[in-house]
Order: structure tokens, then sequence, then C-alpha cells
């Protein structure tokens, strides 16, 4: 069993609120309604047990385009970005969506490696006003609207690039594709995440709904809550995710009660199985600065307080940059030709 784990560290209350509870009731520390990071450099987590039982009286309300939250500076909007990557184009596009429609001029990280934007008006029932909605469609990040929140897809950053065992970007796409093409799959609760780890162990101890963990090349353990499942070959693994989910989403059935997370079914989605021995040790977060071992340069670039400002995003989408990936470490890997 894998232990969940809670952040101890200093945050921003701004950044936390929406991203982690969606209410607007103080936050108060509960063992199992977090959505806990991994490590960050200059922060340390403690294991926290879980035991006791969650019972929803509604759903969930992380945000989307569609579905803003209502902060006390305007609406906060949240893209999904299926293993943090983003096109340069795609993330000053982005950016010019914040500088056009919103009082805060910055794009924000959060620590599932997702994108958010601020201070954008809202109107009286709550929805951002059309315009705003078809200048964030026209970046490309939000290709199929009715399953914009369900899109919570975290992946160890370096995969392909550097390092690990497995690539594990064929399988990201084809998990976001089978998520996409499912109707069924757009009831997923928002806060519901696939954690897929390449074999290196950077987000072995990152807590998740469905995941995996590769063991070499070609084969992967998978993960079903807090529970080790089957060791699968890598090019069904997408598959078995997809068809995982579909469980989850006629077993946790409808109504404010429904669950959340797979570890809140009534009973196991799956027979658990032994961890495999060949599974990695937890690794560190990746610090910032130059990449070492990668065939491209690479640099693991900080957003102080998760923010990406405008000298900061003039950086990372210069004319030598041709891709990022958001990290769950509060920063963007910026990969240079």
């Amino acid at each position: 069993m894998t232990p969940r784990l809670q952040w101890r560290g200093p945050r921003r209350l701004f950044l936390r609120l929406p991203e982690h509870h969606g209410t607007g009731e103080p936050i108060r520390p509960h063992p199992v309604d977090r959505c806990p990071p991994s490590r960050g450099p200059g922060g340390t987590l403690t294991p926290v047990s879980i035991t006791e039982p969650t019972r929803r009286t509604r759903g969930d309300l992380c945000p989307g385009v569609l579905r803003p939250w209502p902060a006390a500076d305007g609406a906060l909007v949240r893209l999904r970005v299926p293993g943090g990557r983003v096109s340069p184009a795609a993330l000053a596009a982005l950016h010019g969506v914040a500088a056009r429609f919103g009082d805060d001029d910055n794009v924000h990280v959060t620590t599932r490696a997702n994108l958010q934007l601020r201070a954008l008006p809202i109107g009286t029932r709550g929805q951002l006003p059309p315009e705003i909605v078809a200048a964030i469609t026209a970046t490309g990040l939000l290709p199929e609207p009715g399953h914009e929140l369900v899109r919570n897809v975290l992946v160890s950053p370096l995969t392909g690039l550097a390092g690990g065992r497995a690539d594990l970007r064929p399988v990201t796409d084809a998990l976001d594709a089978g998520l996409l093409a499912d109707p069924a799959l757009g009831g997923l609760p928002g806060r519901f995440l696939f954690v897929l780890d390449d074999g290196r162990g950077d987000l072995l101890e990152r807590a998740c709904d469905l995941g995996l963990v590769a063991l070499d090349a070609d084969t992967a353990q998978l993960r079903v809550g807090e529970q080790w499942s089957d060791v699968v070959p890598l090019a069904y693994a997408a598959d078995r995710l997809v068809g995982l989910a579909r469980e989850f989403v006629r077993a946790r059935g409808t109504g404010p009660d429904a669950p959340w997370h797979v570890r809140e079914l009534p009973a196991p989605l799956v027979a658990a199985r032994t961890a495999d021995g060949r599974l990695p040790s937890p690794a560190p977060a990746l610090p910032y600065g130059p990449v070492a071992g990668s065939a491209e340069p690479i640099e693991h670039v900080e957003a102080p307080d998760g923010i990406l400002d405008r000298d900061l995003i003039a950086r990372l989408t210069g004319g030598d940059v041709a891709e990022l990936i958001v990290t769950p470490w509060r920063g963007v890997l910026a990969v240079r030709e």
C-alpha cells in the first residue's frame, strides 16, 4: 500500500483554496479530503494514515473554464494539461487571455501540473463571458468542453526526455484520447486523478485514484486507489486505466453523496495485488536548473509561488524553446532546440 502524504510546508491561501476544496469554507486539515503534492524543493512531507471514511454531501466544485470558481478577485479557471505538456505558442496565447481580460497579468501553475487564470470577469450567472471562453478555446487547451474537468493526468515530467524506465508519452496520449472519446467518463469528478510514474520514482508517493508505475520499458504495475493491482504490458495500460475509470463511474452512482475517489467506494474496485519487487524507491523532486542526461538542453525553471509572470513567460516562449512541460513542483521544463 502506498502511503498518502500531506503537505506540511507553507502555501499561499489564494492558490490553495480552490484547488483543494472548491468551497467557501475555511481550509481545515482533513485526512482524506486533500490533493497532496509530492515533495517540492525546500519542502518536506509527512506520511498521513488514512482511516477515517469520507461521506460526501455534494458534488465536487473544482473549477474549469465552463465552471469557474468565484474567488474574491474574480473568476478562477483551471485548464487540465495531461502530462503537463503545453506548447510555447499555447502558453503565450493563454497569457494573452490573462493580459486582455483579467486583472492578474499572470498564468498560474498547480501541483497537479495544470494551468490556471485568475481575476477574470464573471457574469451574474457565474459564467465567463462568451468572448473569454472563445479566447481560451482558441489556445487549443480546451479540446472537449464536456470532459474539461476530468483530464487530470499527472506524469513523470522528464519521461521520454531523460532517465526513467519507459517513455510514457504514448500512454498519456492514449489515456487522454480514451477519456475524451467516452461520454460516460465526462462524469468523473473533477478531483479524480491519474498518476503515471515512468519508473524513476518521482511520483511514487503521490496519492492517486488510478495510475501505474513502469517496471521496465514494456511493463508496468497498475495502481487502483491505495492498492497495487495487475502487472500489464504498457501497450495495453491506457485501455486498462480507461476501463477501470468506467468501472468507477458505474460503482460510484449519482447524486450528492457519490464518492469522488476510488478509496471512498464501499467495496474495492479490484482485488489487491502484491507490490512487484521491481518497483523503484521514491525519488526526490527534480531540482530547478539545467537537467543532466538529456539529448536536448532542458532547464527546470521555477515558478515562484506557482506564478508565471510576463517576464517568465517571455523567457519560456522564446524562439529556441521547442516544448514546455509543467511540473508538480511549481516549475516548468523548457526543452530547447
